[in-house]
């Protein structure tokens, strides 16, 4: 399986870690949406499109997001002291099975990362100054 197409968007971002987000794209065959640039303590890395776990509602049974106090259908207070460990707060909607691949995406992704940036000194690209400026078929296509 080749990475045949890999899209970012810059993220215009003082005080956040998001650097970017971007899709790539297998075979010219399946993209995988939603992959973000972030800004790591040892330079930037790729995180895997995730969403936010859920758990029920003890009272009503409808899904509330890990950490919610109340329960978003019927206002019931949640008891969200469940345990004292770290509670996981999102889960990969797609990701790598072994480190091959990682490593694979990381480098494709990161690479085109630095092609955009590059384009951005040159003037040829622009910024999304907010997360409502993405927009996937603006996204330039670096390979």
């Amino acid at each position: 399986m080749e990475i045949t197409e890999v899209k970012v968007k810059l993220i215009e971002s003082k005080a956040d870690r998001l650097l970017a987000f971007c899709s790539i794209t297998f075979d010219n065959s399946f993209v995988v949406r939603d992959l973000k640039i972030i800004e790591g303590a040892n330079g930037p890395f790729v995180a895997m499109p995730s969403r936010k776990v859920m758990e029920r509602c003890p009272a009503c049974g409808a899904k509330n997001h890990v950490r919610s106090r109340y329960c978003n259908e019927c206002g019931a207070s949640l008891n969200n002291n469940k345990n004292n460990k770290r509670t996981k707060l999102h889960a990969d909607i797609a990701h790598p099975i072994n480190s091959e691949c990682r490593e694979i995406i990381q480098k494709k992704v990161l690479d085109a990362f630095a092609v955009e940036k590059e384009k951005l000194a040159r003037g040829e690209t622009t910024v999304a100054k907010d997360m409502d400026d993405i927009d996937d078929s603006d996204a330039s296509g670096a390979n």
